[in-house]
């Protein structure tokens, strides 16, 4: 519904606009197309229809017009239009479309549709005017892009309606703007009126009422200032004329008072005055003369207001229109003009104009909106001091965008060019008139006082400063100072340095402060400064220009005087007090003076590398003695702190040697105080010992925020890393024997009085909240350095490598490392009370004022910090705890006095008590601050997964209704929707956002939310936890499910913003799969797969990714991977593919397939079980290549056969460096990944790199490389390593996902060829087309023993069991040759990876079953040979007896039921054999002697099952049949049944006395079917017997009268049989419920008798006995 200049275009334009000032615009042709789309909504820039009474009926009649459609609308929608109308005095219809158009906003952020239409009405009006001013500022950009600039000048004269129409049509926009400032102070003073009214009925104001009113007050006042800024630049651009000047000099006397609003018409007001007052502008001398009249005369006669901006304007005006004046030339109005007397009336208004006001009101305006986040006292101070005669602006008109800053501060460059160039004699003039009013003050009789010195003008050092300010943080126009040394600003730097008084000398200091931004402007200050450094004295500096020597020689006399007065009991001077105890200070500013001097010295020191060096070596003054004496010495606060800035500055880039000094130079002064600190610290009290003087130095400094703050800045940049660390942090960040003459070695004492005197003092030390939060965030800066710079891998490393750890370290041992590194005691410290105390208070700040804040204020960086030092505690505590701590327990000597808690086991358990914390923490990833949102997040993610903090407390249901406390808190304050809408808008992106990949904001936003999510679903999957609740569901004890009405229900949650992520966005650009967009995908596909697997929400989750249509929508975007795919750019046939990060492109891509596949298996047998069949087809459709949508079309997709394409790919990998002469005796497993070996070597390249370091700082040390040639060598092969090990891992990490992923495949084909509803054939030729995609892959990856060849065994084997080789499609059909040959190379295949050397067992095990299936599947039961059983014999022959050998080896000594499925094997074989009257297996098993095996285990059959483990019985019976089995079809055949009789069968069966057991007991057997199971092997021996008889014939005696004498042998056994077979007797009765048949047995007995003619054997035999005379 939305137009194309809606607000959503609007934001996107001005996304672009703001890329393309940032210099991060990739798509320029776009940003042209969107500028051409809304010349018409900027034409019309803030104008809005009124309400109207046509309009209102139309509402009225319950049928609205909206975009030539109609809306029929409800009571309560009309009632809310003309409620919207009212707020907004705009059309209703136009009200009735903002309220259509933000119902999705309105529902997503939990707002009313007014309130959400009421911000979306601003938000369109500011992104509009922000967008024209940031097109304003591109088009007058002389260095932007040239055809750019011509497009946007092409953009703004259609706008302007000047490229066709008249000139004037500028002008006519500029009133246009004019116009709408004053209606927008209009509408504010109507909001303002509005609330007061409220307040004054006492009607109550909600909540709603007052965000209303105040976010309009907020955006109308952005808006102002946007066009301010709009105003500005029209005017420079000369699309203004006079009169829109006169115009706003007839409008400015009308504006009553200093506001937020009235300080955005001073840029318009300087650039008039610059383009119609200067003759470098746009108008003539004659127009610059009316305005100078209108101006000038207009204090007498039309006096403004505000007096102040009148003489602000004044000055303004004659510094741009003097310079007609310059250089008058002929043929001007000048003719016949006095200009000497112009002159002097110039003059006179300039003083006039000063004396009014002019530079207090400039140089107020300038510091507030300089005014950033920082403190900076010595500039605030020093301006304080210039304005003590004048009234302040008020607050309000503090602060404004970045941009509102640097446009009035170009125009305040532009003044003070102009008063420089063009009114010198003014400039001089100010330093005379100044210089003799102070000469004569302090040349009086009395003294001069602070007082006195007020009654000064001190207008040049107003100006200085102001100067100062226009040029501060800008520093390309601060190079406009250096860049010609004979420009008139270098000219104005050299003057404005001579004959400084002392306050001019502190403004100029500042000056010359503000324009050495950056190295290069530094070090030209610091040469500037070196020009006079002739050793002058400080007594004569009035008459010589400021530079090193004379600051130099007045911080000397400076000391000399303090040491003089050391003896005086006055107290110390105030800021601007009278003299104290520091001597004969000059004048009441000179430790105002000295203070900017300190403050000079220290940012040219941070900035100029050269300046510093020139330092550090100075020969005379020892800048590190002298800031430390000043630091001692019993001065004002201010300078103290100041000096210690100095030593900080010098720490700038430090190297440890130069670390090593300021610490030893540090340590001296803390452990030595002057008298004078001591006096002031313990009057009276005798202090000796040196440890007890360190505390007075420490209480001392912590007096003041000056002092603390300072001091901590110092102890930071102490603690930090220094320039020549290596990334080990093997050394201490101090010298190790600092402090041992007096006390214990190290830095303690520094660190508690750190953490316990600054940062959780019992009395607070600022109290200002812009100081307190200043100064927490120093600590934590300290604090941080001191945990951040702990490597704990050494400790690691020392226990588990053989690396000597101790001797490769910079510290002495790795004992002392870890107990004087400050690590140890600023972890102590964090787990006492008063620090955590402070520490969560610090994280836990109203979010309403975070997400205001500057992203560099304090209030932020304090936050930010805070939540940065937990994360640091989360990950270091385990280490703390089990490693450190009892180390230094074990090497206390008890000086240290103890801090901790003693009932803190970890840190959750103070976030136990603090839950308030995870409030906090969910509620910054939505302020819109990136740094702030990711520390946040981690930190969050390491406690939401903690199960410390998950468990569930036994508290009332009403405390924690959800079960989770994590989850409760988050309900109690009623902040979970606010959370989840705050993820769910960082889900959001678009293509700008795409196309700065992983360098925008919100890729980084989305990666670590992705994290969170992930971290926590994954440590914690079956349990209710803050990720669920995060995502949408609703958490209920240890259950989940879904509310009505909830957003999930709406499908508006944050998992179905995830779905659609990962359905939606690109795995990269420009035909690229890039690093940066499939880790997103892959981590979002993570979740859901996690929520997919997870009993706990896997039926909800399958039930919306089935609605959603997942499936389809990711099999759609699938693509197969060729050798030539660009991975991040490169592919897998580059050399270096594998080293680099584009192997884990592939790996995350095909992770993220992994997934999808294991997913539609999950859906496939889902759908099958619910019994869903049009759902089915769909997915089966999908599967095989074709995507039914929605409106019946079909799109095409890659089949599951095309998705084998990951197993065709090859890469080059290298193999371990040949030559490791340094390192071939290190153990790396200690760098291997837990449940790593040294084979697979996946490291962590952390680990092994400091491994690495360590050994080569080793053999350094030893003295092996002293030779540079060795030394280079040595650093090269651990290079090589490195890159080798991460080849490795990354190798690592693609095979095992292309084995998890070619699992998932496998189990998929199978699924979807088993549930799919085809004929016989259609089933056949899916079974065939899986079988001619996997076969080839099988024989490929066979030969080489990988593990992906038994996973594609595997799915041979299943696929082969779903052939049905009887049937019509495998024989008769037109493809039964195909299909024939297709199964043919299977076996084949099969065959030659049986035959592999070393191959795998398992893999054998399943070949084996193949090759039996298909030999069983093609066997015929006709008396021919088939063709296709020729080629099995002559296939398995030219395979050669290496294959029988493999199987013999196998089916004797193999594992399992590897044994059986060779035996099996054989037996197939064995049959083909037969069938083609083959005697090739009996000759093969016999040379093998494999039949006398199989004979001989007969006879070891008892013996082994009595023996075996009662588990593996039913294993070993079957493998007994197998056995019997192949011995059976061996027997059938004549030469094999003589084999067999050879090999002793008769004989093995008879000493396996199997047959001589009671029949009705049987063989020891442990389990329940024992007699069944004997009776079943019996049967199978019986076979064996009949079947060598029958095959040897009647005719063979022999072999009858074996099988006879076997019968007769075992007579009780068969007479038992015959009985049972019979029901006769006890053990017969049981038979039905034993399940023993003997049928087939008594039918082989009787043929046994009858070919041996036993029962004729009986009879005789009988009848030879002698009968007995008894009764029978």
């Amino acid at each position: 519904m939305e137009g194309p200049t809606g607000l959503n275009s609007l934001r996107a334009l001005h996304q672009d606009l703001v890329a393309l000032e940032d210099g991060q615009l990739r798509n320029i042709d776009r940003l042209c197309d969107q500028l051409k789309q809304h010349v018409e909504a900027l034409k019309k820039l803030l104008d809005r229809p009124p309400k109207s009474d046509a309009s209102r009926k139309k509402l009225d009649s319950g049928t609205i017009p909206i975009d030539e459609s109609e809306y029929a609308v409800n009571k309560e929608f009309q009632e809310s239009a003309i409620q919207l109308a009212d707020a907004l005095d705009l059309d209703e219809i136009q009200s009735a479309k903002l309220l259509l158009n933000v119902q999705n906003d309105a529902d997503l952020l939990s707002r009313s549709p007014t309130v959400s239409a009421v911000i979306a009405f601003h938000e369109e009006r500011q992104y509009l005017l922000e967008s024209l001013r940031m097109l304003l500022k591109n088009a007058e950009n002389p260095d932007s892009d040239e055809p750019l600039r011509d497009e946007h000048l092409q953009v703004v004269a259609g706008i302007l309606e000047v490229k066709n129409g008249p000139a004037r049509n500028g002008s006519l926009y500029t009133r246009k703007c004019l116009k709408a400032m004053a209606d927008i102070e209009n509408w504010i003073q109507a909001l303002a009126e509005r609330y007061q009214g409220t307040l004054a009925l006492g009607q109550p104001v909600t909540p709603e009422f007052d965000e209303v009113i105040s976010f309009q007050q907020l955006s109308l006042g952005q808006q102002h200032e946007s066009l301010g800024a709009i105003v500005t630049y029209l005017i420079k651009g000369s699309y203004t004329s006079i009169d829109d000047f006169l115009k706003l000099l007839d409008h400015l006397p009308g504006i009553d008072r200093w506001n937020h609003v009235t300080k955005h018409y001073v840029p318009a007001i300087a650039a008039f005055t610059s383009q119609y007052g200067s003759p470098d502008g746009g108008g003539s001398l004659r127009e610059a003369r009316t305005l100078h009249k209108k101006i000038v005369d207009s204090r007498d006669s039309t006096p403004w207001a505000l007096r102040n901006l009148q003489a602000a304007t004044t000055s303004w005006w004659l510094a741009e229109y003097s310079g007609w004046y310059i250089d008058p030339r002929v043929g001007s109005p000048l003719q016949g003009v006095d200009l000497g007397a112009e002159a002097r009336g110039r003059s006179d208004a300039f003083r006039q104009a000063l004396q009014d006001g002019a530079f207090h009101c400039i140089l107020s305006l300038c510091s507030q909106v300089s005014q950033d986040d920082q403190y900076n006292p010595a500039r605030n101070g020093l301006t304080e001091y210039l304005l003590r005669d004048s009234l302040h602006l008020p607050a309000a008109t503090v602060g404004g965008n970045a941009h509102f800053r640097d446009i009035l501060l170009e125009q305040m460059e532009s003044f003070a060019n102009a008063f420089i160039t063009n009114m010198p004699d003014s400039l001089r003039q100010l330093q005379s008139s100044e210089d003799d009013q102070r000469k004569k003050i302090l040349g009086g009789a009395q003294p001069a006082s602070r007082s006195t010195l007020y009654d000064q003008d001190l207008h040049l050092e107003r100006f200085l400063v102001i100067v100062a300010y226009a040029f501060d943080k800008r520093p390309d126009a601060a190079e406009t100072f250096w860049a010609d040394p004979e420009s008139n600003l270098y000219g104005f730097l050299q003057w404005a340095s001579r004959r400084q008084s002392t306050p001019r000398v502190g403004a100029f200091c500042e000056l010359l402060r503000s324009i050495s931004q950056g190295e290069e402007c530094a070090t030209a200050a610091h040469h500037f400064l070196l020009d006079e450094s002739n050793g002058t004295s400080a007594r004569i500096r009035r008459s010589s220009s400021l530079n090193w020597s004379q600051m130099f020689s007045e911080l000397d006399l400076y000391m000399t005087k303090i040491r003089d007065s050391s003896t005086s009991n006055t107290r110390p001077a105030t800021r601007f007090g009278s003299k104290a105890n520091t001597g004969d200070i000059n004048e009441p500013e000179s430790a105002l003076m000295l203070e900017c001097y300190l403050r000079l010295i220290a940012h040219i020191c941070r900035e100029s590398s050269v300046a510093r060096s020139w330092l550090w070596t100075h020969e005379t003054f020892k800048i590190l003695d002298v800031m430390f004496a000043l630091a001692g010495a019993s001065i004002p606060p201010q300078l103290q702190a100041r000096a210690l800035a100095v030593v900080s500055a010098m720490l700038t880039k430090k190297t440890l040697e130069r670390s090593s000094i300021v610490w030893a130079g540090m340590d001296q002064w803390a452990s030595n105080p002057s008298p004078t600190l001591l006096a002031v610290a313990r009057p009276g009290k005798p202090m000796t010992p040196t440890a007890c003087m360190e505390e007075v130095t420490f209480n001392i400094f912590s007096q003041t925020f000056d002092q603390a703050n300072e001091f901590m800045t110092l102890l930071q940049a102490l603690v930090s890393p220094s320039v020549d660390e290596i990334g080990l942090y093997d050394a201490l960040p101090f010298p190790e024997q600092l402090g041992a003459t007096y006390r214990m070695s190290g830095i303690e004492p520094y660190i508690d009085f750190a953490m316990g005197k600054i940062f959780s003092p019992k009395t607070p030390i600022a109290d200002d909240p812009l100081q307190s939060r200043m100064l927490t965030n120093t600590v934590l800066d300290f604090a941080a350095s001191c945990l951040a710079t702990f490597n704990e891998n050494l400790v690691i490393l020392a226990n588990r490598s053989n690396v000597a750890v101790d001797t490769a370290i910079e510290t002495s041992s790795l004992a002392a490392y870890a107990r004087l590194h400050p690590f140890s005691r600023v972890m102590e410290w964090m787990f006492n009370d008063g620090v955590l105390t402070v520490l969560f208070g610090a994280s836990r700040l109203d979010v309403n004022e975070v997400a205001g804040a500057s992203p560099t204020s304090p209030t932020v960086l304090s936050v930010l910090r805070a939540i940065e030092i937990m994360n640091y505690i989360m990950d270091l505590q385990s280490t703390y705890f089990e490693i450190v701590r009892p180390l230094i327990k074990l090497q206390a000597t008890g000086h240290q006095q103890p801090v901790i808690n003693p009932t803190l086991a970890s840190f959750e358990d103070s976030v136990a008590t603090n839950l308030d914390l995870i409030v906090s923490l969910s509620l910054y990833s939505g302020v819109g601050n990136q740094d702030l949102a990711i520390s946040s997040l981690r930190l969050l993610e390491k406690l939401a997964s903690s199960k410390r903090l998950n468990s569930y407390p036994a508290l009332t249901s009403r405390q924690y209704p959800s079960g989770n406390r994590l989850i409760g808190i988050l309900q109690q304050h009623d902040d979970l929707e606010r959370v989840r809408t705050a993820f769910i808008l960082a889900m959001q992106y678009d293509d700008r956002e795409l196309e700065l990949g992983p360098g925008a904001p919100g890729w980084t936003i989305k990666s670590v939310v992705l994290d969170f999510l992930d971290h926590c679903l994954s440590l914690l999957p079956d349990r209710p936890n803050l990720a669920h609740a995060i995502l949408g569901f609703a958490c209920s004890g240890t259950t989940i499910s879904i509310e009505p009405d909830s957003a999930f229900a709406r499908r508006a949650s944050l998992f179905h913003s995830i779905v659609q992520f990962v359905a939606e966005y690109p795995d990269g650009l420009d035909d690229t799969l890039q690093l940066w967009a499939s880790s997103l995908r892959q981590k979002a596909m993570r979740i859901l797969s996690a929520l997919q697997q997870s009993p706990l929400t896997f039926a909800l989750t399958m039930a919306e990714l089935q609605a959603a249509d997942f499936l389809f929508a990711m099999f759609l975007r699938q693509m197969v991977i060729t050798p030539d795919t660009n991975l991040d750019g490169l592919t897998v046939r580059d050399v270096f593919f594998i080293q680099t990060d584009s192997a884990l492109v592939l790996e995350e891509y095909l992770d993220q397939r992994c997934r999808l596949v294991e997913y539609a298996g999950s859906e496939l047998r889902l759908v099958a079980a619910e019994g869903t069949p049009t759902l089915k087809a769909r997915i089966l459709s999908t599967l095989f290549g074709s995507t039914t949508m929605l409106d019946g079309s079909q799109l095409a997709n890659v089949p599951i056969f095309d998705l084998l394409d990951f197993l065709t790919l090859d890469f080059p990998v290298s193999s371990p460096p040949s030559s490791l002469v340094f390192f071939s005796t290190v153990d790396f497993s200690a760098a291997l990944e837990e449940g790593d070996d040294l084979s697979s070597q996946g490291a962590q390249l952390q680990l092994v790199e400091q491994l690495l370091a360590l050994r080569l700082n080793e053999l350094r040390r030893s003295g092996q490389l002293e030779d540079g040639h060795e030394q280079e060598k040595a650093i090269l092969n651990a290079e090589d390593l490195l890159i080798f090990f991460k080849t490795q891992k990354n190798l690592r990490a693609v095979e095992n996902v292309k084995i998890r992923l070619l699992k998932a495949w496998s189990n998929l084909l199978t699924l979807a060829i088993g549930h799919c509803d085809l004929d016989q054939s259609g089933r056949a030729g899916l079974v065939l087309q899986a079988l001619q995609t996997a076969t080839p892959k099988l024989e490929r990856y066979a030969a080489q023993s990988s593990p992906e060849a038994l996973i594609l065994a595997k799915l041979v084997q299943a696929l082969l069991f779903q052939v049905d080789f009887k049937s019509t499609a495998m024989n008769h059909s037109k493809g039964a040759d195909i299909a024939d040959d297709r199964l043919f190379h299977v076996f084949r295949t099969s065959l030659r990876a049986i035959s592999v050397p070393e191959g795998d067992p398992n893999l054998r095990e399943v070949l084996y079953s193949i090759c039996f299936r298909y030999l069983t599947g093609v066997a015929q039961p006709a008396k021919s040979t088939t063709p296709r059983q020729r080629s099995i014999m002559q296939t398995l022959k030219a395979s050669g007896k290496k294959v029988i050998d493999i199987i013999c080896d196998d089916a004797y000594g193999g594992s399992g039921t590897c044994r059986a499925s060779a035996v099996l094997f054989f037996d197939a074989l064995a049959a083909a054999a037969a069938s083609e009257k083959s005697n090739y297996m009996i000759d093969s098993l016999s040379r093998t002697n494999f039949i006398v095996v199989l004979v001989e285990a007969i006879r070891e059959i008892p013996n082994e099952l009595r023996e075996s483990n009662p588990a593996d019985t039913s294993l070993m019976l079957t493998y007994y049949e197998s056995k019997l089995t192949l011995l059976l079809t061996l027997s059938q055949t004549r030469h094999g049944a003589t084999q067999v009789i050879s090999a002793g069968l008769f004989q093995m069966v008879r000493e396996s006395r199997l047959f001589s057991v009671d029949p009705d007991i049987g063989i020891s057997i442990d389990n329940p079917d024992a007699l069944a199971k004997y009776y079943t092997l019996l049967l199978s021996i019986v076979r064996v017997i009949a079947a060598v008889t029958t095959s040897r014939g009647p005719q063979n005696s022999q072999t009858l009268e074996l099988a006879k004498t076997f019968l007769a042998e075992n007579r009780p056994l068969v007479v038992a049989i015959f009985k049972r077979q019979a029901r006769i007797g006890a053990g017969a009765a049981d038979d039905e419920r034993t399940a023993i048949d003997v049928d087939d047995m008594v039918d082989l007995l009787l043929l046994l008798m009858t070919m041996t003619g036993f029962i004729d054997f009986e009879d005789q035999r009988d009848a030879k006995k002698p009968r007995r005379m008894a009764f029978s």
